[in-house]
Order: structure tokens, then C-alpha cells, then sequence
């Protein structure tokens, strides 16, 4: 099972190389040391939605799993979210979606000698939302999710495959809307829109330095050259843009 989502050679190797400093991570520190000009008060409450259910990292994680990790690190803000899928087999009972998960995170810290799992959320076939790397769900956290983009932004890791002509269920897309709204609502970002984000790693689709305009909603392939999130998921992006943008009152 691939951990991270279609990865070419040449990036894994790259990747590994990353090991537990977690791709691109900012220094260890409180949220807001690192960058400045938050959004206006204003901006930031207009438009916001409800907080989804979200099961802590204790569903899946147990003591005999966890591995010694340091601090969490922090960006200012979330300002775009990376969706992925986990290439993994999509005929499991949601039941076993903790056990799942601590099966990435144990390829994450164990294989790969990262800090934490990658991803900041995961999301199951039934629509289940779980908490992912540490350091608070509500917290600008800064993840290992996607080569050169890991600041100022969240990994939304769907559990499965959905490669094209793969059913992708209501409860799922429903999740992920809600958690798009939510989250991208804390810095007042509307889920259709572009925004700035600068390349910290040249593995990624733009050289590091530069500043890119991607999607405040976006798949793994719009920051990383891969298939992932899948012909299924990056499809229904545009449509899932639209729902978070309702869901947090937007019209």
C-alpha cells in the first residue's frame, strides 16, 4: 500500500530524504511566530461555518503504537487544504478505520522515520472525520502532506482509492465539505478561491521560492506532479468548493 499517494521514484526519494523533520516543516513554536498580517476580524468571522464532529487521535492511536515525537509545529493560519486519498483498498468496514489509520501512521513514523502521521485529517467511506497529526484540529499545524506546500496549509487524506469510475459516497464528499468550510472558515478563506502559496521544496510542480496561486481547495496534483487524490475525487472538487462555500453562507 502506498503511503503517500502515487508518489514517482524520483519523489519518495526525495521524500525519505525529508525524514522526521516532516517535509518542509516551519520551526517549533506558537501559532502566529512565523508569519504575519492576519486577516481583519471581520474577515475572519464573516463567513464561517460549524465545526464537524471530529474523533480525536485517541480512537486510533494507542499506547503500544505511539512513537516519542517532538513538539507539533505551527504556521499563522490555514489558508488552503490539500486533498489526497491513502491508495489503499476501499472494501474495509468503517469499523476498522482506527486500526487503518494507525497503519499509516506506523509507515509514516516507522518506514519513512517521520515525526507523526503526515496527514492533518482523514476522512473514511462512511464520512467519519479523524484527527491526524497532532497539535490541535481547531491549530494552524504544520503537516507532511505535500512537497513544497506544507505551510499554511492541511492535508485531508481520504482513506481509499478512487481512481476514475470509482464510486465516491455522499457521506464522504458530505465530510469533506464540512471540514473544508470549517477549517478554511477559521482564516476567512472562501473555499472557491486562489491563493498565494510559496514552493519551499523543488520537488514540487513549482521551484522552491516560488509563489504559486492554487486552489484554496485543492488536490494533491495541483502542488505535486501525481494522480492523487484520483480521477474520482478531482473531479468533484469544483462541486466540493461549492458546498464548503455554502456551507459557511456564501453565495
Amino acid at each position: 500500500m502506498a503511503l503517500l499517494c502515487c508518489l514517482p521514484a524520483a519523489a519518495v526519494v526525495g521524500a525519505l530524504a525529508a525524514g522526521a523533520r516532516g517535509i518542509g516543516h516551519a520551526p517549533a513554536g506558537r501559532p502566529g511566530d512565523l508569519l504575519s498580517g492576519a486577516a481583519p476580524r471581520a474577515a475572519v468571522t464573516a463567513h464561517h461555518a460549524p465545526r464537524p464532529r471530529i474523533l480525536p487521535r485517541e480512537v486510533w492511536l494507542d499506547a503500544a503504537s505511539r512513537h516519542p515525537q517532538p513538539p507539533p509545529r505551527y504556521d499563522d493560519k490555514v489558508v488552503a487544504l490539500f486533498l489526497h486519498h491513502t491508495d489503499s483498498p476501499n472494501d474495509y468496514a468503517c469499523s476498522d478505520t482506527p486500526g487503518i489509520i494507525r497503519r499509516l501512521y506506523a509507515g509514516h513514523t516507522g518506514t519513512r522515520h517521520w515525526d507523526d502521521i503526515g496527514y492533518n485529517f482523514l476522512v473514511d467511506r462512511c464520512g467519519t472525520i479523524y484527527e491526524g497529526r497532532a497539535g490541535g484540529v481547531a491549530s494552524a499545524v504544520t503537516g507532511a502532506h505535500t512537497q513544497g506546500f506544507n505551510h499554511r496549509t492541511a492535508g485531508i487524506a481520504v482513506i481509499g482509492t478512487y481512481s476514475a469510475g470509482t464510486p465516491v459516497p455522499h457521506a464522504l464528499t458530505d465530510a469533506i465539505a464540512a471540514l473544508a468550510a470549517w477549517k478554511l472558515g477559521l482564516a476567512g478563506i472562501d473555499p472557491r478561491a486562489s491563493v498565494p502559496l510559496v514552493s519551499s521544496n523543488g520537488l514540487s510542480r513549482y521551484p522552491a521560492g516560488t509563489t504559486a496561486l492554487l486552489p484554496a481547495l485543492a488536490g494533491h496534483t495541483d502542488g505535486f506532479p501525481t494522480d492523487c487524490p484520483g480521477a474520482a475525487l478531482t473531479v468533484r472538487l469544483p462541486a466540493l468548493r461549492e458546498a464548503a462555500a455554502r456551507l459557511q453562507g456564501r453565495t
